[in-house]
């Protein structure tokens, strides 16, 4: 017999950290876009065909660019095959029309490294993800909610290392960075609901009555954030392609050069604002101290983000504030989807008591 306290503690800790980890690599992945880093690595999981990047280019072949392009095309075609065997035939004609995958990628060392670095740290949340799912067994009988999203948590961080693979032969294909982005959010959403589920009864009966617009509200801003980042990958995707168009020349140009993602992207900012300032008032009214808190860093984080938006906007996109803006999106994103399972189980009346958890 184990202490119940002790299994629940032990598997909040791990989950926790595991969510942190992925912030992390969320401002690492930042980093490797802003640096145009994307393509330090031609090939998967091995970098230059090995596990420890190269430091010099005479290290490798002098055909490298030819025989990395040629590997690229190659895996993009088998792709392609088991797509259209499954009936995404748009899909992968796209990918073997996609001009990307023809471009050959220099070798540099500090964007290769910057990119092995990327991935050692998706290996280490691998781990925790696994950890994860380790000490979320003992709630498998008790509370199968708990281990199964733990579980739903690894598939996904694998399909995202899969993902990752099709990312890099597809030099940077902007579906798949977008769809990689989008998984990340869903990661996070499945790490933070069982870590609340875990201590739901400290939670369970805050309130007397539940309230559908407070939930409504939750829900429209948290949907509103999502669609906000996907948005905001979007735009990175046509700066890149802006960007490579000029030949990286005239940065301060590039703004209006986008697109229609970056200006609805920008007016959807301020119905985002105004929203979470009436989530604010409206959390305010409960005067549940732990959720205002909540509420009060949500409003923060906008505020972050809409600073580091003009700073984008009006100072010619500087490399620094791009991995910041995608960061604090995605903690956005983050806070709000706590606030709403928090409200969730808090305005549950009843709560039945979990087993005693065995080992």
């Amino acid at each position: 017999m184990r202490d119940k306290s002790f299994i629940v503690k032990r598997f909040k800790r791990i989950a926790v950290l595991t969510i942190a980890s992925v912030y992390i690599l969320i401002l690492v992945g930042g980093i490797v876009r802003s640096t145009g880093s994307g393509m330090g690595c031609p090939d998967w999981p091995k970098c230059f065909g090995s596990w420890v990047p190269p430091t010099s280019l005479e290290q490798l072949p002098s055909d490298y660019l030819e025989v990395y392009k040629e590997k690229r095309i190659q895996k993009n075609e088998r792709i392609g095959r088991v797509l259209q065997g499954i009936g995404f035939t748009e899909v992968a004609q796209e990918i073997f029309a996609h001009p990307s995958q023809y471009i050959e990628t220099e070798f540099n060392v500090t964007k290769t490294w910057i990119e092995y670095v990327n991935r050692l740290v998706g290996v280490v949340i691998g781990l925790l993800i696994f950890l994860t799912v380790l000490y979320a067994f003992p709630f498998l009988k008790s509370d199968p909610k708990v281990f199964w999203g733990a579980v739903a948590s690894l598939l996904l961080v694998l399909f995202q290392g899969w993902l990752g693979s099709l990312v890099v032969s597809t030099n940077l294909l902007p579906e798949m960075v977008t769809l990689h982005m989008a998984l990340a959010l869903v990661l996070l959403a499945f790490l933070i609901y069982i870590v609340i589920r875990v201590q739901r009864e400290k939670l369970i009966g805050e309130f007397a009555l539940a309230s559908g617009k407070l939930k409504f509200l939750l829900v429209a801003v948290l949907l509103l954030t999502f669609l906000q980042v996907i948005l905001g990958t979007q735009v990175r995707e046509q700066v890149d392609l802006v960007a490579f168009d000029l030949n990286n020349q005239g940065r301060e140009t590039w703004i209006e050069q986008l697109g229609t993602s970056f200006y609805v992207h920008r007016s959807l900012s301020i119905l985002l604002v105004l929203l979470n300032v009436g989530l604010y008032f409206s959390l305010k009214k409960l005067g549940k101290a732990n959720l205002l808190n909540i509420a009060k860093a949500v409003l923060v984080v906008i505020a972050a983000e809409i600073f580091l938006g003009m700073i984008l906007a009006y100072l010619a996109l500087p490399a620094f504030a791009q991995p910041l803006h995608l960061l604090f999106g995605t903690l956005l994103f983050g806070l709000q989807f706590l606030l709403l399972i928090m409200y969730y189980y808090a305005q549950k009346h009843q709560y039945q008591p979990s087993p005693e958890l065995v080992a």
